[in-house]
């Protein structure tokens, strides 16, 4: 058994005697198995705590770069000013880098700018473009660790990526959808932010390959570059819907799902199902209003706490534990929303409705 600690620190680690201690690590016998697994523990404390004295007193500097909806950056910086207790005694301080919309170019300025000014790590969501890969090549080359957040830069030298299989997400909603619609008709609008993000994209793939498979004949009309504000959804939405008085439901992939709602109101329609991503502030209250039929949810509190961990590992602060896996994929009905965000009560609505 592999370790840097002398036979007296494990045994007084254990409580244990040194030539029991000598008796396990050496494989001499003539010592119970209870005892053997004491000492094996000792060891694996001894590893956390000498983790925990490496990172003791350490201060991390995080920068969090998003382009993304306010709710969503509002979302995240919550998250994480919740979870900066779990991870003393490191020290972990944040710049926020927020923006709604914007350029790749002016995603490009503020990394360079990072870059030049120094950080222990980057926290990243942008759109997966050459010119932000590039500069993400820049910044792992000056030394600072990059995670991608939310959606993938797959082709760039980050450290990791955390968020959940976002191709998997799109293909649970249309199982989802093909549940509810049952052999119900109607169109089926599929709503995104910008098409160069990879998480919306894998989403779609999904989610078109599964109802290719299962609903061939259904017709799916697709919603774009609204960037998910509220303004510009609602009058995509509505030309949509101007134009498809069929739709029926509604797969939101980027957001702006009030102003969706909106539109259908302003025309005195109601999707049948309404699938979302994410529990912020506004799909907290559409879902426990139950005008949102289920929300793909991940617990972003988990997520930042993996990425600032994964910062610190790029900086042997921690220890590496290996590939990092996707996030769990959670869906969230009006009936089963996590402990905070409230939940919804009565028996007036079926698991599919939208009762506005």
């Amino acid at each position: 058994m592999a370790h840097p600690y002398t036979i007296r620190e494990i045994a007084r680690q254990a409580g244990l005697s040194q030539a029991t201690v000598d008796r396990v690590l050496n494989g001499r016998g003539g010592v119970r198995e209870s005892t053997a697994r004491e000492v094996h523990q000792a060891v694996k404390d001894l590893d956390r705590q000498r983790t925990q004295v490496r990172i003791g007193g350490r201060t991390f500097m995080v920068d969090i770069v998003m382009q993304t909806p306010d709710r969503f950056s509002t979302a995240v910086r919550e998250a994480l000013e919740a979870e900066l207790p779990s991870l003393h005694p490191a020290v972990v301080r944040s710049r926020f880098h927020f923006r709604e919309t914007g350029s790749a170019s002016e995603m490009v300025r503020v990394l360079d700018r990072i870059g030049r000014r120094g950080s222990q790590g980057v926290i990243l969501k942008a759109p997966d473009v050459p010119e932000v890969t590039a500069a993400v090549e820049r910044l792992v080359a000056a030394g600072v660790p990059v995670v991608t957040f939310v959606t993938d830069l797959p082709s760039s030298p980050r450290s990791a990526y955390v968020g959940i299989d976002n191709r998997a997400a799109g293909a649970t909603a249309a199982y989802l959808l093909r549940q509810w619609l049952g052999e119900r008709p109607g169109v089926v609008l599929v709503t995104i932010s910008r098409s160069f993000y990879r998480n919306e994209e894998e989403r779609e793939m999904g989610f078109r390959s599964v109802m290719r498979a299962v609903e061939p004949r259904r017709t799916l009309v697709e919603v774009t570059d609204s960037d998910g504000l509220d303004a510009t959804q609602r009058d995509l939405v509505l030309d949509a819907l101007k134009r498809e008085p069929g739709i029926a439901a509604v797969y939101s992939i980027g957001g702006g799902n009030t102003a969706t709602l909106d539109a259908f109101a302003a025309l005195g329609r109601e999707p049948h199902v309404f699938v979302a991503h994410d529990l912020d502030h506004d799909n907290t209250r559409l879902l426990r209003e139950h005008r949102l039929s289920a929300v793909l949810h991940h617990d972003l509190r988990q997520d930042v706490r993996r990425a600032c961990q994964t910062i610190m590992r790029a900086h042997h602060a921690l220890p590496d534990e290996g590939p990092s896996l996707p996030s769990p994929i959670q869906v969230v009905t009006p009936y089963n929303m996590p402990p905070g965000s409230g939940s919804g009560s009565g028996a007036g609505a079926g698991p599919g409705a939208v009762t506005g």
